[in-house]
C-alpha cells in the first residue's frame, strides 16, 4: 500500500459516510464499527440530486450501487456492485475502509444516534443477566444494546 492509498483509507473517526437506499443492511453493520453512517431510507431520500446535495452539503461520502449517482458524485462517492453485505463489506476492505468492530459501540444500529452507557442498575429485564451486562442507550431513539449473539454474529462477519 503506498503513502497515498493509505491516506485515502476510510476510518470511523475521521470519515462520514451516506448510504443510497439500496445499502441498508450495510448501514448496520458500518454503524457497528463507529461509522456516522447516515442511510437515505431514513431520510426519505430516493432521487439521486437529493442524495448527491445531503452527501455533499453533510461532507459525507456516498456508497451506493447505483452506477449513474456514482458517477454524477465522482471523487465523492465509492460504487459498491455486490448484493449481499458479505460481498459489500469485501469491496469495502478492498477500498481501504476500516472494518473493525467497536469495543465500546458507539452508534445505534437502528437510527444512527449517539449510544451512551447505561448503569447496570438501568439495564432491561429482558438483557440476559441484568445485573452483569453491559448496555448502552441510544441517545435518539432510546434503543437499548448489548454485547450479545447478534454482536457476536456481526463481528464474525467482519472478520
Amino acid at each position: 500500500m503506498t503513502t497515498d492509498e493509505r491516506d485515502r483509507r476510510v476510518r470511523p473517526e475521521t470519515d462520514r459516510l451516506l448510504l443510497d437506499v439500496m445499502l441498508g443492511k450495510l448501514a448496520v453493520y458500518l454503524r457497528t464499527c463507529g461509522y456516522d453512517a447516515a442511510y437515505a431510507g431514513d431520510r426519505d431520500l430516493e432521487a439521486d440530486a437529493r442524495i448527491r446535495e445531503a452527501a455533499a452539503s453533510e461532507g459525507r461520502l456516498l456508497l451506493t450501487r447505483d452506477r449513474q449517482l456514482a458517477a454524477a458524485a465522482a471523487d465523492d462517492a465509492l460504487l459498491l456492485t455486490a448484493r449481499e453485505v458479505e460481498d459489500q463489506l469485501a469491496e469495502l476492505r478492498e477500498a481501504g475502509v476500516r472494518l473493525t468492530i467497536a469495543d465500546e459501540p458507539v452508534r445505534c444500529g437502528r437510527c444512527n444516534g449517539r449510544l451512551e452507557a447505561v448503569d447496570n442498575s438501568e439495564t432491561p429485564g429482558y438483557a440476559p443477566d441484568p445485573a452483569a451486562t453491559n448496555c448502552w442507550r441510544c441517545r435518539d431513539c432510546g434503543q437499548v444494546f448489548w454485547k450479545g449473539s447478534h454482536y457476536e454474529r456481526m463481528a464474525a462477519k467482519l472478520d
